[in-house]
């Protein structure tokens, strides 16, 4: 939609302004995309060279009691009397690849999202510097932030699914047994993807309120709108948070709790904008 935005201006020049605005434009989305490819790509190599420590460290602990959430747990349940009602235990799984490339694909495959996730900022930042120009002056002002507040909201999620998501479905899945003959002998990709998807998918989920955001600048969304459908919303909460989390109450109610947070959040945003707009009208 920003986009549109960019079109309607060049429509609005002469031919030959149009013709060099265009170019200079696609000159300049070349340099961002260099540029970021660049920040993902240095960070990517960090990562790559140090995989070994990261991967016992970012991945491999989750399985393991010690995990930072799971001692959390533990002191909340000793806290509150229940014991060890809600401390966790070591899963008792050891990975395994079955293709000779596997590691180093998921080497790769996981540097670079290291590096989409740590280069953040610096990838809103250029995202916001090329749309910036094509904006009005108001705008820009109602804006002002909007790189500062995207990342935070990103990493949040992404901390949230990492440090709440993720090791969830890990205890979950890890214990959980159909039979006792069955030996759990999980492929590392396959536990890998656990924790990326999750984890990517909460960073994206709270991203929520800068869209309301911007489709209530241009005029697509309205609180009216919200409102009316919050209990389609919740019922899709719920079953998004059933999804991306193991097949327990508990577990879609820690993930919807915050999401439907994030909904009602973007509702008081949503009116705020809509009635700043009818005051400037």
């Amino acid at each position: 939609m920003i986009l549109k935005k960019y079109i309607l201006f060049l429509l609005a020049m002469s031919d030959t302004e149009k013709s060099t605005s265009f170019l200079g434009h696609l000159e300049e989305l070349r340099w961002r995309l260099v540029k970021s490819a660049i920040a993902i790509v240095v960070v990517a190599v960090t990562v790559f060279i140090f995989i070994e420590p990261l991967t016992d460290i970012v991945l491999m602990s989750m399985s393991r009691s010690g995990f930072p959430t799971y001692k959390f747990m533990c002191f909340v349940s000793q806290s509150l009397g229940l014991g060890d009602a809600m401390c966790a235990g070591n899963v008792a799984v050891k990975t395994i690849e079955t293709q000779m490339t596997k590691q180093f694909a998921t080497s790769i495959y996981f540097s670079i999202v290291s590096g989409i996730i740590i280069s953040f900022p610096f990838l809103a930042f250029q995202i916001w510097s090329f749309v910036k120009p094509g904006l009005k002056k108001k705008e820009i002002k109602a804006t002002r932030g909007i790189v500062w507040y995207a990342t935070f909201l990103f990493l949040l999620g992404v901390g949230f699914g990492y440090f709440v998501i993720s090791p969830l479905c890990i205890q979950f899945f890890g214990f959980y047994k159909m039979s006792d003959n069955i030996e759990l002998m999980p492929t590392f990709t396959s536990y890998y993807s656990l924790i990326v998807s999750s984890t990517i998918a909460c960073g994206l989920f709270f991203q929520l309120p800068i869209v309301v955001y911007i489709m209530a600048k241009l005029g697509i969304m309205t609180p009216e709108v919200l409102k009316k459908y919050r209990k389609h919303a919740l019922v899709g909460i719920l079953v998004l948070s059933a999804v991306i989390t193991p097949p327990d109450f508990i577990s879609q109610v820690i993930v919807a709790i915050p999401v439907f947070m994030l909904y009602e959040i973007s509702i008081v945003i949503c009116r705020r904008v809509v009635k700043n707009q009818r005051v400037n009208a």
